[in-house]
Parts: structure tokens; sequence; C-alpha cells
């Protein structure tokens, strides 16, 4: 089974009715197949999905998303289902073949379709899909930021769109599903450990991560400081030619992006690898010029480099880019104290590297640790830190490793848990700062101990920081 045509007929069961598996059961419908959707949850967003769903003739089960239909020929799923649900033990001992929706994406494209670029890794993914679809609109190609990001692959590769290349975010969840899926380039941005519970292990959870190398036709992109990153190329079954293409905060050797005096530094895709060099851009085209940032704006110019985008459109992309929300946003300047929102930093390697963006830092943090381990965390930033303020249901552990590793550093453990709690960490936090310092919302845990989510947590912060009573300089949210 590999084509629209394949599917007419087929009695295909979706698991799941978020963001992907309302597209992908629409789709499928429209295909001809027989669909049903089982969905562990009954509530009222599940509810209103159904129904919009059953009026179009798609059966919906609610309330039970451990069997599996009798007679279905294929289950597609949607990220997050862990491999070992009952519904997938089900089908393989029915030997009931499961796809993700990014593989049935793939298999739906039509001829002439859009290459992928593909981007995945534990923390920037988002970031850097943006940035690369910045770059590549700046050449003049039709492209899109799909995938992950929240644009359901399925609807894109349906649209009609002649897109000449997409910009792909690719989670490991989506990645275990989609066997077939061969990017023409594809960049791993980092490696640490999360989602380990859905994986299994380390191991497992790279793994999956690798996939998105295979295949690929032109360039696998590591990330030089990671040398998982690097292992993964060279573990992957790649197409003749493809060509390992490194990026580093560095000078870069042949075959490497990076910098040099403040300037991105190509010299991976010019005519004489060996020693030429292009300059594509200048680190005050990155915004915000922090170092993991930068380090993103490398990656996405390597893929877009790889696809044959000219050195100007990777300096006009970038310079076009605009952040998303809750990604090291900077809300305001009060009496000579920053304050940042960077609720999207939900795990210790994304904290990390926001927390090394700022010298003297007054950090917010905690929530949902989601088993995450916060030593190394704390000890590669205790110098950097004025004091803390804990949050949360899991902020114990981090106060633990600050006893451990920084037990100097002044904390403030607020017992509540309530969404009232981040203004007293924003109140306490500023007493605690002094002219010069950064106040650091970058939680390195989930939020939803406390609020919906981290979209949620970040705009709380943002509106407690404007509640504060002298604002020397206006908001500058980016």
């Amino acid at each position: 089974m590999s084509t629209a045509e394949d599917l007419a007929g087929q009695h295909v069961t979706v698991a799941g009715l978020g963001v992907s598996g309302v597209p992908a059961a629409r789709a499928l419908h429209a295909l001809g197949a027989r669909v049903t959707v089982v969905n562990g949850g009954d509530g009222e967003r599940e509810r209103g999905e159904a129904a919009a769903l059953s009026n179009l003739g798609v059966t919906v089960r609610l309330g039970d998303g451990e069997t599996l239909p009798p007679g279905t020929d294929l289950v597609v799923t949607t990220p997050g289902w862990k491999p070992a649900a009952p519904l997938f033990t089900a089908a393989a001992a029915a030997r009931v073949p499961v796809w993700g929706d990014v593989e049935l994406a793939w298999r739906l494209r039509g001829p002439g379709a859009a290459d992928w670029l593909a981007v995945t890794g534990t923390n920037g993914k988002t970031t850097t899909v943006r940035m690369l679809a910045a770059i590549l609109t700046a050449a003049g190609l039709r492209t899109a930021a799909v995938g992950n990001i929240g644009v359901s692959l399925v609807e894109t590769v349906l649209s009609g769109e002649p897109y000449d290349v997409l910009a792909v975010e690719l989670s490991s969840y989506q990645l275990h599903w989609a066997p077939s899926v061969r990017p023409h380039s594809a960049a791993v941005l980092n490696l640490a450990p999360d989602h380990l519970d859905w994986h299994g292990s380390m191991a497992g959870y790279a793994a999956d991560k690798g996939r998105v190398y295979t295949g690929n036709r032109v360039a696998c992109v590591y990330n030089t400081a990671d040398p998982a990153t690097e292992d993964l190329v060279r573990a992957a079954d790649v197409e003749e030619g493809c060509r390992a293409i490194g990026f580093t905060l560095g000078p870069p050797a042949p075959s490497q992006l990076g910098l040099v005096d403040g300037l991105l530094i190509d010299r991976a895709f010019v005519a004489d690898r060996r020693g030429s060099a292009q300059e594509l851009a200048g680190t005050t085209d990155v915004d915000p010029p922090a170092p993991h940032n930068i380090a993103n704006a490398l990656a996405a110019a390597a893929l877009a480099r790889a696809y044959g985008v000219p050195p100007g459109a990777v300096r006009d992309g970038l310079r076009a880019f605009r952040p998303d929300a809750h990604r090291i946003t900077h809300i305001a300047t009060v009496d000579g104290i920053g304050y940042v929102d960077d609720s999207k930093a939900t795990n210790p390697h994304a904290t990390a590297a926001s927390l090394a963006a700022y010298d003297h830092v007054v950090w917010i943090a905690g929530g949902l640790a989601k088993g995450a381990d916060f030593d190394d965390l704390v000890a590669g930033a205790a110098g950097r830190l004025r004091a803390v303020v804990l949050i949360g249901a899991d902020r114990a552990l981090i106060a633990d490793a600050l006893r451990r590793h920084a037990p100097e550093v002044p904390v403030v453990d607020l017992e509540r848990t309530d969404t009232g709690a981040m203004a007293a960490a924003v109140g306490a936090a500023t007493e605690l700062a002094l002219p010069g310092d950064t106040v650091l919302l970058a939680p390195a845990c989930a939020s939803m101990d406390m609020f919906t989510n981290y979209g949620m947590r970040g705009d709380v912060f943002a509106a407690a920081v404007r509640a504060l009573p002298s604002q020397a300089s206006p908001s500058q949210t980016r």
C-alpha cells in the first residue's frame, strides 16, 4: 500500500484526535478510505472534533484507544502514542502496518513533489525550520515551514500548492513511525536526554532521531559540538555522494559552516572545498544573537546551501526572520533589570543554552521534570546565577541540585503551584536582582502542573513583568 489510489476502500484506523490526527482522518476519508478514529480521551474538545468528523461519515470511537477495530487494514498514528500501546500490540499481532502521519504524507506525495529539508534534535527545531523557510523564501523558492511545527504535512502535500521545497520539522516520535521518508538533506541539531519514557532509553531516542539521515541525497548536517550527532551521520544509510556537513561556533574547517570575527562563514558549499570560504551573514543578522541561536542559524544556512541557495539569500532570510514568542523573548527592562521569557525551555538542555546567553541571572525555574536530571545544568550555570526562584511540582529536584553544586546561590522556594505563583516569582526575582542582571524564565521543565502549556506560562510571566510598578524602558517583545 503506497499511493492514494491504494487507500481507496481500505479500512484505516487513525489513532488520536490531535493536531495531526484530524487532518489525517479528513484526508483519508477524502481519498475513499473507510476511516475509524480512536481516542482515549472524551473531553469537550474531543467531542467537538468527533462531531465534525462524524458529519463527514468518519467513525469516531471516544474513550477507547486500546482496542483495534475489527477489519483494520492500516493504522495511522499521531505523535505521542507510545510504541508499546495496546493498539499497536494488537496491530502487530494481526500483521497490520502502523504508519505515522509523516509516513502517510510521504507516501501521498504526487509526481514532481517538493523536496524535503528536514530538521530534528532535542532543542531548536522550530526556530531552525522557521529560519530555513525564511532563507528559502528570500531565494525566491516556493516553500513552507511544516511538520512538528504545528502545520500538518498531510494537508500540505495534498493542498495542490506548487511548492519547490519544504522546511520540515520532525520529532523523534514522528521519525519512529516514518521508515520510508527520504529527505533531500537533513540536520540533527543536538542530542540530550528527553522523552526517554517514550523511547525506552537514550539509545532508542538517538536511533529514532538518526532516522532523519536515512536516504539523504546531498547533505547530512551535524553539530561539531555534539559528537553524538556526528555518530548518527556515520551510522546512516545515505545515497552515494551525500556529504557530512558540520556547523560550529568556532572557525570552520573544510566541509563546515562556522564563525569568524562575527561572520557566518561557509567552507562546505564553495567551489574549492579545501580552502575557499564564503561569507553568508553577520551575527547581528540573527535575532536574537545568543550562541545557541547562532548555531540554529548555521544549521539552517547549511541546509539552504545544500539546496543551492545563494549567500545573499541566507543573509536576507536571517534578517527577515523573527523568533516565535517564548523563545528568549525580551519582555522589558525595569530599573536596569532585563526580563526575558524563555518558557519554551522545557528541558535542561534548552535551559543550559538559555542561561549561557547571559552573564548574571536571576533564574525562575521549575514545573514537571519529566524524569530529568538537573545536576549538570546547575553545575554548568552556577557561576552565572545571582539567585534562583523555584516554582512548580518538581521544584525540589532543582533545589537538591542547587544544594549540591551551587550552595552559595540564594534560593526562594515558592510552595504555591497555582497560576498566581508566577506573579510572586517575578516579585521575588525582582527583589533579588541588581541593575544589569537578567530575570530569566527558563523553567527546564514542562508546564502542565500549573499552566495549559508553555505559551500560557510565558504569557503569565510577561503580564507579571508588565505589572511591575516602575518600568524604565518600554516592552520590547519580539
